[in-house]
């Protein structure tokens, strides 16, 4: 287990990048920019830095791209239609993005 990391947290996000890993990716979201943002590249980028944190704690870059994720998917999520499930796809990545920050500060401390 990761140190500083409580185990009930650590077991919500294996739950939740499963979860993940199961949704199937909206299909009008490839190829699109919100904002400015990449939709796929942030998925990608969220992804990675989840399973790093489930391997173990985030080095300073990781971190930086995560809370650079975060900051995007927050901004682009109220602009995101419900096609597909596009928007919960994207509200879940905002809440394993926020849950990995979360134990990233634990583990910090």
């Amino acid at each position: 287990m990761i140190a500083n990391m409580s185990e009930s947290e650590v077991a919500l996000l294996s739950r939740m990048w499963e979860q993940h890993m199961r949704a199937p990716f909206p299909p009008h979201m490839r190829g699109r920019e919100i904002h400015g943002e990449d939709m796929v590249l942030l998925d990608a980028d969220i992804a990675g830095c989840v399973v790093s944190t489930l391997s173990g704690p985030l080095d300073e870059k990781r971190r930086k791209v995560l809370l650079l994720c975060l900051a995007a998917v927050e901004k682009v999520l109220p602009s995101i239609d419900d096609e597909d499930g596009a928007s919960e796809y994207y509200e879940h990545l905002r809440n394993m993005a926020a849950l990995a920050v979360e134990l990233g500060n634990a583990d910090a401390r």
